[in-house]
């Protein structure tokens, strides 16, 4: 038997992703003021995130490689190369 007023309130929570739309519902505890209705009818609290899964460089495969930012990393490696203490 569970003890009232010491669990977070679990329920199912409606994601947006802000910078595609993309959205998608899960349980969760997460406490949140705004709300939204969904196709089905049902309204959920909403939690607006700026990046998800289907928006992030990694996920999509868009992400730039370090080898490809025109030498950067080496131009770095050179200019601080001589204030790397040595070893003895």
């Amino acid at each position: 038997m569970a003890k009232e007023g010491i669990h977070p309130n679990y329920r199912d929570v409606a994601f947006v992703d802000l910078s595609n739309g993309f959205q998608f519902v899960t349980r969760s505890t997460v406490t949140t003021k705004d709300t939204i209705k969904l196709d089905d009818g049902r309204e959920l609290p909403l939690v607006k995130l700026e990046t998800s899964s289907e928006s992030h460089p990694f996920y999509t495969g868009t992400q730039k490689s370090i080898d490809s930012l025109g030498g950067r990393v080496e131009k770095f490696r050179n200019k601080f190369a001589k204030l790397t203490p040595t070893k003895k």
